[in-house]
C-alpha cells in the first residue's frame, strides 16, 4: 500500500501527533453539469482523474476528510497541581486612579464624583475563562484554467497524487494561512470553450457589426434641416470603438491563445477554531464587558489533541472543558486534519467598588488586567459640567 506523506512540519513538531498511513478517499459525487460564471467550461472538457471525481471548477465541493491516524491515540498525562487559584483585591488607590482614568476619558462626565465620593466597601470577584483552540489544515480541489502559452502538459504521465499525498508549506502553529497548488500529473491541453477555438469572440458593443448608429446625428446622416453629420461623414453609422470596426475582440479566457491549459487546484487552508467558556460570577458586571480585557494566565496546555482539565476548583470550568474538547475533535477531524490543541485558563479580576456622593450610593467596576471600569450609572453626566 503507497505510504502518505504528512505536511514537513518536522519530525518533533508537536507532541505525539501521528504518522497517518492510510489512502486519502475519493471525493464523493459526480462532476456538476453546469458551471459558475458565464466563462466556466462545460463538466465534459474536464478528464477523469482517479481520487478527484468530486473535483468541480470554481470549488464548492467542499472539503476533502483527511486520512485517518495509523497509530492510536495516546495516554493523557496527569494533570499537574493547581497553582494558588486567588490574586489579591486591588488597592483603593488603584481603584480610584482607575475610576479618574475612566472619567476623564468621558466628555460629559463631570469629575466630582471622583474627587469628592467616599468608598465604603470593594468586594473582589474570581471570574475564569476557559479557551480551547485548535489548529487544523483542510484541503480542497477545484478544477482551474489559464491560456495556454506552451506550459508543461502532464496529464496521463503517471497517476496524479491523492489530495493529501501532496506536501505544503504550512507555517507556524496558531498562525492562518492559504496555499494553492496546482496538482501534478492533471494539466492537460484544450481548445478554449468559449470562442471555440477561434481566439476571439463577437463584440458584444456592436453585435459583431463592427459599426453603430452615429450618436450625433442619431443615424439620419443629417444634424440640421440639410446640414451633413461631420462625425459619420453622412453614412448614419460610426465604427465600433470597443472592437476598432473588426466586429470581433480578443477571447478574455484564452486571451487570444485558443486553447486553455486545463488542472486541477488544491488549495489548503491553515485555520484556527477558537470557543472560550466563561464561569459565572455574582459580580453583576455584564458578561460581554469580559470580552474587552485579558486575565491572568493560570493555566495552559498544548499538544497535538488536549486532554480536559482536570482538578480544577471551578466544576463548571472542568465540564466545559470536558465538552468542548470532545466537541473539536468530532466536528473538525472529519473535514480537517487537527496538527494542534491548545486550552489555556484565565482567571479575570472583577472589583466591585461602593462608594457613597452626595449621600446616596453608587457603584463602579474595576476589571481585567487593563484596569477597565465600567459605570453605567454614573451619577453626573452633563454636557455643561464644569471638569
Amino acid at each position: 500500500m503507497e505510504r502518505l506523506t504528512l505536511s514537513d512540519y518536522g519530525a518533533n513538531h508537536g507532541i505525539v501527533n501521528p504518522v497517518y498511513g492510510l489512502p486519502a478517499p475519493t471525493m464523493a459525487g459526480a462532476p456538476a453539469a453546469s458551471m459558475h460564471g458565464p466563462s466556466a467550461p462545460p463538466a465534459n472538457m474536464f478528464d477523469t482523474v482517479p481520487g478527484y471525481e468530486g473535483t468541480v471548477a470554481g470549488g464548492g465541493g467542499g472539503y476533502l476528510p483527511p486520512p485517518m491516524p495509523s497509530v492510536p491515540m495516546p495516554v493523557p498525562e496527569q494533570a499537574p497541581n493547581p497553582p494558588v487559584w486567588h490574586i489579591p483585591s486591588i488597592s483603593e488607590d488603584r481603584a480610584r486612579q482607575a475610576f479618574s482614568t475612566y472619567v476623564s476619558s468621558k466628555c460629559c462626565y463631570s469629575s466630582a464624583p471622583v474627587r469628592e465620593g467616599v468608598i465604603t466597601n470593594m468586594e473582589s470577584f474570581n471570574t475564569y475563562r476557559y479557551r480551547l483552540e485548535t489548529f487544523m489544515e483542510s484541503r480542497s480541489t477545484e478544477w482551474s484554467q489559464e491560456p495556454y502559452a506552451g506550459q508543461p502538459v502532464d496529464a496521463g504521465v503517471q497517476p496524479a497524487p491523492g489530495p493529501w499525498q501532496i506536501a505544503a508549506q504550512p507555517p507556524a502553529f496558531f498562525q492562518e494561512h492559504k496555499q494553492t497548488i496546482k496538482v501534478p500529473y492533471t494539466s492537460s491541453v484544450k481548445n478554449c470553450h468559449l470562442c471555440l477555438g477561434m481566439g476571439r469572440n463577437p463584440c458584444t458593443t456592436c453585435a459583431g457589426a463592427g459599426n453603430k448608429v452615429c450618436w450625433v446625428c442619431n443615424g439620419s446622416g443629417y444634424r440640421h434641416s440639410d446640414d451633413r453629420c461631420t462625425h459619420c461623414n453622412g453614412r448614419g453609422r460610426e465604427n465600433c470603438s470597443s472592437c476598432s470596426g473588426s466586429g470581433s475582440c480578443q477571447c478574455d479566457t484564452c486571451r487570444g491563445k485558443r486553447q486553455l491549459l486545463v488542472f486541477i487546484n488544491l488549495n489548503v487552508k491553515w485555520s484556527i477554531e477558537k470557543d472560550d467558556f466563561l464561569a459565572q460570577d455574582s459580580s453583576g458586571l455584564k458578561v460581554e464587558k469580559l470580552e474587552e480585557v485579558s486575565g491572568k494566565e493560570l493555566y495552559k496546555d498544548a499538544q497535538y489533541m488536549v486532554y480536559p482539565v482536570r482538578g480544577f476548583p471551578d466544576a463548571s470550568v472542568a465540564q466545559a472543558s470536558e465538552r468542548l474538547v470532545r466537541d473539536h475533535q468530532v466536528k473538525y477531524a472529519q473535514t480537517s486534519r487537527i496538527l494542534q490543541q491548545r486550552q489555556t485558563i484565565e482567571l479575570i479580576p472583577i472589583t466591585k467598588v461602593n462608594y457613597m456622593w452626595k449621600g446616596k450610593p453608587n457603584v463602579y467596576y474595576v476589571y481585567g488586567n487593563e484596569f477597565k471600569v465600567n459605570a453605567d450609572d454614573y451619577p453626573a453626566t452633563c454636557c455643561c459640567s464644569v471638569m
